[in-house]
Parts: structure tokens; C-alpha cells; sequence
């Protein structure tokens, strides 16, 4: 079907209203290109789901290892704060967290709406 669409689109036609010939079926140029026009802006909401999935996957995870990381090390530099590092540690990771949440909130609000 995509190869009959694009085929009437390029080549020169002499009517508007018989361009598309699929199974049997004829479809004037302005369903053609509709459909088209549909089937892009579906292809956009999906490119568009999938970098607020892979950016809302891929930062958190960063983010949460990065505090990780910088915790262990305060808390092996002075054992005595490691209360303190600890609390202020938990409350960053849940913050990165809830970043994750929204990108998919977001994602989702793309793709189906």
C-alpha cells in the first residue's frame, strides 16, 4: 500500500479523483495524501514517546548513580555525618525518581492523546 501511495503521489496523473488503485480499492488524491498525513504525525507521536521514555530513563539513572556515588564518598570521608549524608541522599534519589515518573506521565500523554 505504501509503495502504491507513493508511487501517486510522484507520478503525473491526469484526474484528482482516481490516483490510488489497492486491493481492489480506489482512493481519491485527497484521502491519499491524508492518509499520509496521518500516518506522519502518528510516526512523530511515536519518535516524540520515545525520546521522552529514553531522556526520562536514561537522566534519572544517571542522576541516581551520580548521588550514589558522591554519598558512599562523603560518608567514607567522615563516618560520623553519615546520618545526615544518608537523609539528604534518600531525598535526592527520590527527587531523580519522580523525574522518571513524569517523563513517562509525559510519554504517555504523547502517545494517546
Amino acid at each position: 500500500m505504501r509503495i502504491g501511495l507513493i508511487f501517486a503521489i510522484l507520478r503525473p496523473f491526469r484526474s484528482a479523483r482516481i490516483c490510488v488503485r489497492s486491493r481492489g480499492t480506489t482512493l481519491r488524491l485527497v484521502d491519499a495524501i491524508t492518509f499520509i498525513n496521518t500516518m506522519e504525525l502518528e510516526a512523530v507521536k511515536l519518535w516524540a514517546t520515545m525520546g521522552a521514555i529514553a531522556v526520562g530513563a536514561i537522566a534519572p539513572a544517571i542522576a541516581i548513580g551520580w548521588i550514589g556515588s558522591k554519598s558512599a564518598d562523603a560518608i567514607g570521608r567522615n563516618p560520623e555525618a553519615a546520618p545526615k549524608i544518608q537523609t539528604a541522599m534518600i531525598l535526592a534519589l527520590a527527587f531523580a525518581e519522580a523525574i522518571a515518573i513524569y517523563a513517562l506521565v509525559v510519554a504517555l500523554i504523547i502517545k494517546f492523546v
